[in-house]
C-alpha cells in the first residue's frame, strides 16, 4: 500500500496582508482547511485520488473567497464564465469543461464527462446541457457573484482605461487539487473564473490538459494558476511530468525551474501544487503569495497563504 498525499490551491496572487481583512484571511484558511479535510477524508476512507481532488476543488467551488464558482471571477460583459478539467494518472482519462454559465460545480461536470467516455473537452451552452443531462446542479449567474468580484471587475475596467495594470488579487485565481491514493494513483483537478474583465468566450489554461492540469501514474499530478495563455503556451503541466520522466529532474527542481526561472522573462504571475509519485508535495509561486494547503504522506497537515505556514488538525 502506497502512502496517502494531497495538495490543493486556492490561487497564486495573494497581495499584501492588508488587502484583505483578518475575517477574510482567516476564512480563506479556514476553507482551504475544509476542502483539505474533504479530500483527504476521501483518500482515507480508501477512495480514488479522482475522488479526493474532486472533493476538495468541490469545496473551494462553493466558497466565497476563491476564483471559481460561487465567486468565480467576472468577464468584460459582467457575465461568470466556467472552467474546469480532471485527470486520472492511471489511465490518462480526462474530462474539461469551459465558459459554463450555469454549473454549480464545473469540476463535477468535468468529471461527468471523463466518465461519460465520448469527449475530453465540451464548451459553452452545450457544456450548461450535458451538465444538466447528468442532473447536476445549474444556478442562475447571480448565484456566482460576490460583492468582491464586483469591485474587481470596477476596479479592472478603471486600470483598462487608465492604461495602468490591476494586481493579481484583483485580476485572477483560481482552484486546484492532487492527489496520490492508497494503490499508487495519481490525479489531479483545476477550476476557475478565468481572470477579471476577460473577453467574452476566453479560455485559459485550466481547462486544457497538460496546460493546466496534468496526472500521470508514476510521475507526477500538477495543477496551476495564473496567467494561462502562458501556461497554455509552455504546456506547464506536461513539461512538469517531462522534466521528471525524462530529465530525472526532482520534482521540486522541475516545477521552480518553470515558476521561477522559464516564466520570469514574461513578468507573471504563476504558482502550482504538484505531488509525485511518492507523495513529495511542492507549491511554488512568484507573487507575494498563494493560497495553499497539503498533507504529508505522514499524516501533517498545513495551510498557508504568504511565508508563514499554519500546521491544521483535520
Amino acid at each position: 500500500m502506497t502512502k496517502i498525499a494531497l495538495a490543493i490551491h486556492g490561487g497564486c496572487g495573494v497581495m499584501p496582508e492588508d488587502s484583505m481583512t483578518q475575517e477574510e484571511w482567516e476564512g480563506a484558511r479556514r476553507d482551504l482547511a475544509a476542502a483539505l479535510s474533504a479530500g483527504y477524508a476521501r483518500l482515507k476512507a480508501g477512495g480514488s485520488a479522482v475522488d479526493a481532488v474532486e472533493a476538495a476543488v468541490v469545496v473551494m467551488e462553493d466558497s466565497p473567497h476563491f476564483n471559481a464558482g460561487h465567486g468565480a471571477a467576472l468577464n468584460e460583459n459582467g457575465l461568470h464564465e466556467l472552467d474546469a478539467s480532471i485527470m486520472n494518472g492511471a489511465t490518462l482519462e480526462a474530462g474539461a469543461i469551459s465558459a459554463s454559465r450555469a454549473i454549480r460545480n464545473p469540476v463535477k461536470a468535468a468529471r461527468a464527462l471523463m466518465e461519460d467516455g465520448r469527449a475530453v473537452y465540451v464548451t459553452g451552452p452545450a457544456a450548461d446541457r450535458f451538465a444538466k443531462s447528468k442532473g447536476l446542479e445549474v444556478e442562475p449567474q447571480s448565484y456566482f457573484t460576490t460583492p468582491k468580484r464586483l469591485d474587481a471587475l470596477e476596479a479592472m475596467k478603471r486600470h483598462a482605461a487608465a492604461g495602468t495594470d490591476g494586481t493579481e488579487n484583483e485580476k485572477h485565481g483560481t482552484v486546484g487539487a492532487v492527489a496520490l491514493d492508497a494503490a499508487g494513483h495519481l490525479a489531479a483537478a483545476t477550476s476557475t473564473g478565468g481572470y477579471t474583465n476577460k473577453p467574452e468566450g476566453r479560455v485559459g489554461d485550466s481547462p486544457i490538459i497538460g496546460a493546466g492540469t496534468y496526472a500521470r501514474d508514476g510521475v507526477c499530478a500538477v495543477s496551476g494558476t495564473g496567467q494561462g495563455e502562458f501556461f497554455i503556451r509552455y504546456v506547464l503541466g506536461h513539461e512538469v511530468a517531462s522534466r521528471i520522466a525524462y530529465l530525472r529532474q526532482d520534482i521540486a527542481t522541475a516545477t521552480e525551474g518553470l515558476i521561477k526561472h522559464d516564466l520570469a522573462p514574461h513578468r507573471i504571475g504563476a504558482g502550482l501544487v504538484a505531488i509525485d509519485a511518492q507523495g513529495v508535495a511542492v507549491a511554488p509561486y512568484n507573487t507575494p503569495g498563494m493560497f495553499r494547503g497539503w498533507v504529508t504522506p505522514e499524516g501533517h497537515a498545513f495551510v498557508a497563504t504568504h511565508e508563514q505556514i499554519h500546521e491544521i488538525e483535520l
